[in-house]
């Protein structure tokens, strides 16, 4: 069995090989070389793969990720239906993305924002304490993901709401499921935490329709994809008063811009895309589980359903 490790993320494709190859010994472990010839892999290991991986790579019969998110290899030349994709579950991500949608809705709520402006004014002010009550949270997806950011924060006594395509129970989150149930949804939301999968269904899901009908004074926080926000319209609710900020980790273009209008902007705050970071020694331990239970012909946990995209 051959096996091929391609990321483009990684200066160092040996400290994911070598350690892959001590849990998974009967296999063999190769590295993408640019150019070079086809190695005949069955399996691969990915992370923003080459173009090309599936025009020269024939014979691959599945994919593990190194991440959550799979919709960018979908959309390269050669992908086939009879792949199987297998995607990360966690691998330390989720505890990441609950830090993440605490630190964003905190700043919010409690004004950390404002008490930098004033310590930059040398200005002691305390301001009005907050009621959790008043800034209640829609979590958008309910995988592992939204699932624990969602319990985190219903933790720290704000009011939780999560919104999925099929709905989930979790203690102390109020259930929303489903198109027929967003606008009630999004009505009871002032933070709205978006963690969906990008799929046709989801894509410019974070629009002017959807976003002014959150509460008055509401607040962005997107760690899902850059192509689920429709950008101009997140601007024009932002300086018309409809939203109070934003909070961006992931955007349609990758840098952003230098010229873009959110690095300026007074009420965007933006992070490159590091909401949640896939750990190397989880990721490891977990793909290579996926892999030998792959090769001993057993069910493998973290296959994307097609028809769904995640």
């Amino acid at each position: 069995m051959k096996i091929l490790f391609a990321s483009a993320h990684d200066s160092d494709p040996q400290s994911w090989i070598a350690p892959l190859q001590a849990l998974v010994p009967q296999a063999e472990i190769h590295n993408w070389v640019d150019a070079g010839p086809s190695i005949g892999a069955q399996l691969a290991v990915v992370w923003n793969p080459p173009a090309d991986i599936f025009l020269r790579e024939t014979d691959l019969r599945a994919v593990f990720n190194l991440g959550a998110g799979v919709d960018a290899l979908f959309k390269l030349p050669g992908f086939t239906e009879a792949l199987r994709v297998v995607r990360l579950e966690d691998a330390g991500m989720a505890v990441q993305m609950a830090e993440y949608a605490a630190y964003a809705l905190l700043r919010a709520s409690r004004r950390f924002g404002d008490y930098e402006s004033q310590q930059e004014k040398r200005l002691w002010k305390p301001l009005p304490d907050i009621q959790r009550k008043d800034w209640p949270v829609g979590v958008m997806g309910m995988g592992v993901m939204g699932a624990r950011v969602a319990q985190t924060l219903a933790g720290l006594d704000y009011p939780v709401a999560g919104w999925s395509r099929s709905g989930k129970d979790l203690p102390g989150v109020e259930k929303f499921a489903g198109r027929g149930q967003l606008p009630s949804f999004l009505a009871r939301s002032r933070v709205l935490i978006n963690t969906l999968p990008l799929t046709d269904e989801t894509r410019g899901i974070l629009c002017r329709d959807t976003l002014q009908q959150l509460l008055p004074g509401a607040h962005v926080v997107n760690v899902g994809r850059g192509e689920h926000l429709v950008e101009a319209d997140l601007l024009a609710l932002l300086e018309s008063g409809r939203l109070e900020g934003a909070t961006l980790d992931v955007f349609c273009q990758e840098p952003l811009p230098q010229e873009h209008p959110f690095w300026q902007h007074p009420r965007v705050t933006i992070t490159p895309h590091v909401a949640a970071a896939s750990l190397r020694e989880a990721s490891i331990a977990q793909v290579a589980g996926n892999i030998n239970r792959y090769l001993r012909g057993e069910p493998l946990s973290g296959v994307v359903a097609r028809g769904r995209g995640y």
